[in-house]
């Protein structure tokens, strides 16, 4: 039976503020790090996992760093982890696209799965790249263990997947930065065991 922990990066000044980060090379903040390294602590004690993977994106790579670092790993990128393409919302505060965008914003935020955003992805698009990179490398790595640290928007359409849930549920399950969600796969069946666990950062608040 294989084991996926999926983590999301730590804070970023664009996730405190709110604004749309996308494909963005946003880094961590002092909070950030101060996230991915209890993180580090807390994935530290479970059983050494076969590979760490990241997305491309330095706010999931120094997540990653420190995660795999405990365990003697060489963090690996994979491109299928980056974050949604916000396209020509990238950058800018959802009060911000309203002013340009207010039935497309409307849309992403009521019925996501239907949302046009200008010049980027759709979830669909997102869910499809997601879960065939999370397929590609459980078979990869057979009856064991992989650490995979993404982004809020790649999080959720994976666990949408895991539950066998429609694109319209993604605003119902919770990302924090620096959650931890926990899955099996057995004989091509996923099985949810952990969601969005921020226990580790108590001390942090």
């Amino acid at each position: 039976m294989a084991r996926v922990i999926l983590v999301r990066h730590g804070q970023t000044e664009w996730n405190r503020v709110e604004r749309f980060r996308g494909r963005a090379d946003v880094p961590l903040n002092e909070t950030g790090i101060a996230q991915a390294e209890a993180t580090a602590r807390r994935l530290a004690r479970q059983p050494k996992p076969d590979a760490v993977y990241s997305s491309p994106l330095s706010r999931a790579l120094v997540t990653a760093q420190r995660i795999a670092e405990p365990h003697g790993l060489e963090m690996r990128t994979h491109s299928g982890l980056i974050d949604i393409d916000y396209g020509r919302w990238q950058g800018l505060t959802p009060e911000e696209v309203a002013e340009h965008w207010p039935t497309e914003l409307d849309a992403w935020y009521s019925s996501p799965q239907t949302a046009v955003i200008p010049e980027g992805d759709n979830l669909q698009a997102v869910r499809e790249r997601a879960m065939k990179t999370v397929q590609d490398l459980v078979r990869q790595h057979g009856d064991r263990s992989i650490i995979l640290v993404a982004h809020t928007v790649v999080n959720r359409t994976i666990l949408l997947g895991v539950l066998g849930l429609g694109n319209e549920r993604f605003w119902r399950l919770a990302q924090e930065p620096c959650a931890i969600n926990t899955f099996t796969v057995e004989y091509g069946e996923f099985t949810l065991v952990c969601l969005n666990d921020t226990c580790h950062l108590e001390d942090l608040s």
